[in-house]
């Protein structure tokens, strides 16, 4: 009777201990950051845990819908009264490779802004970015695995940077 109850508490034991290296991989992110420079790019700081012991490197992928706002300024430093602003949108993204230590990695990666495309001042006036805001943030990694970036929206509208 002891061989038995033995026998039994040792495939017990074996099975949680063949068990545990398979709960170790469950990625997921612990938190995802977001700040602004100067420049107006963001940058989202993120922490990813339970990777595993045999990952050695992982991509990480942050998207977001951001705005830009173009406005020309003559040589006094005003604004025309003229539509010489323009206001753009789309996806920013940003991705790299990330290596993994103990089953985790931390890091950051920069976007943005959008630049002022074919959007041009005419002759005696320059062209500054205004204003910049970026919402949707997403932090993500290969497998699929994501996180809401906080806060979000995130925007600044007291720039004023020659381009």
């Amino acid at each position: 009777m002891r061989r038995i109850a033995l026998g039994l508490v040792s495939a017990a034991c074996s099975t949680v201990l063949a068990a545990s290296p398979a709960l170790a991989d469950s990625p997921h992110f612990q938190f995802a950051r977001n700040t602004l420079d100067s420049s107006g790019a963001l940058t989202t700081s993120f922490k990813e845990v339970g990777l595993g012991t045999g990952t050695t490197s992982i991509r990480i992928t942050v998207t977001a819908q951001a705005t830009a706002v173009y406005q020309c300024f003559n040589n006094g430093g005003n604004h025309p009264k003229a539509k010489n602003k323009e206001t753009l949108q789309g996806d920013a993204i940003a991705s790299g490779d990330f290596p993994v230590r103990h089953g985790q990695t931390t890091g950051s990666l920069m976007l943005g802004p959008l630049g002022p495309g074919d959007f041009t001042c005419p002759p005696g006036q320059t062209l500054f970015l205004q204003s910049v805001s970026y919402s949707g943030i997403f932090v993500s990694d290969a497998a699929g695995h994501n996180l809401h970036a906080t806060p979000d929206p995130i925007f600044n509208n007291n720039l004023h940077i020659r381009v």
